[in-house]
């Protein structure tokens, strides 16, 4: 798909987090296209079709494109120009050494420090699972959303940063093979128990879960490529 796609809210949103800037808006849409691959991998980006597209001036898209060339999601070549980063399979790997540390650091804490809106927010979230269907796109939205949550309740906002980050390099390799990867709804529904530990405070088994699920997610790519 082209990135005469990139129309829509971006579903990374977290629970809870307001609309911020028009950049803020702008990273947020075309984020969520290019982790999804409805902006395929290696496909040129082009600034002024995206703001007209999205209905913003070209300055809040090009800030949002700065921070997508950061976060590895967008490359920008001189005299070529810029286009959607190929999924390199070879990151898997590098990806999943820094979610293995970092994922069950992230539902420790917010078992330890999540308020009563984060876990009325987490609540929510758990209903919405229980009432998911089994579209891919839609499971993948409701994925990026619930860790998005969990991050937040960590309350450290650079952690929430670097793993938001890391989810998102995490989930184009699961788009690349959602074909071929059995089990979909199964892995979505495996933060149903990671959201109750949160919940319930149980860091210790929030720990646990959230090494599981992760170290599952880099085995189950592994099993098809």
């Amino acid at each position: 798909m082209t990135s005469s796609s990139v129309t829509g809210q971006g579903a990374g949103q977290g629970a809870g987090q307001g609309d911020g800037t028009l950049a803020d808006q702008a990273y947020r849409a075309i984020s969520d296209r290019l982790v999804t691959l409805q902006i395929r991998p290696g496909e040129p980006i082009n600034d002024e079709r995206i703001a007209t597209e999205l209905g913003f001036g070209r300055t809040p898209v090009r800030e949002a494109l700065k921070r997508l060339e950061h976060e590895r999601l967008i490359v920008a070549y001189p005299r070529r120009g810029t286009f959607a980063t190929e999924v390199q399979i070879a990151d898997l790997g590098h990806i999943s050494e820094v979610r293995r540390q970092l994922e069950p650091l992230a539902a420790g804490l917010a078992a330890q420090r999540a308020g009563a809106a984060d876990r009325a927010a987490l609540d929510r979230l758990l209903a919405r699972l229980a009432d998911i269907s089994d579209s891919g796109t839609d499971l993948i939205r409701l994925d990026m959303t619930l860790h998005r949550a969990i991050y937040a309740a960590t309350r450290n906002p650079y952690l929430e940063d670097t793993l938001i980050r890391y989810d998102n390099l995490a989930t184009r390799i699961w788009c690349l093979f959602l074909d071929r990867l059995p089990g979909l709804a199964g892995h979505v529904h495996e933060h149903g128990p990671l959201l109750r530990a949160v919940i319930e405070g149980d860091a210790e088994k929030a720990v646990a879960l959230a090494q599981g699920h992760v170290e599952g997610f880099e085995a189950a790519v592994r099993s098809v490529i």
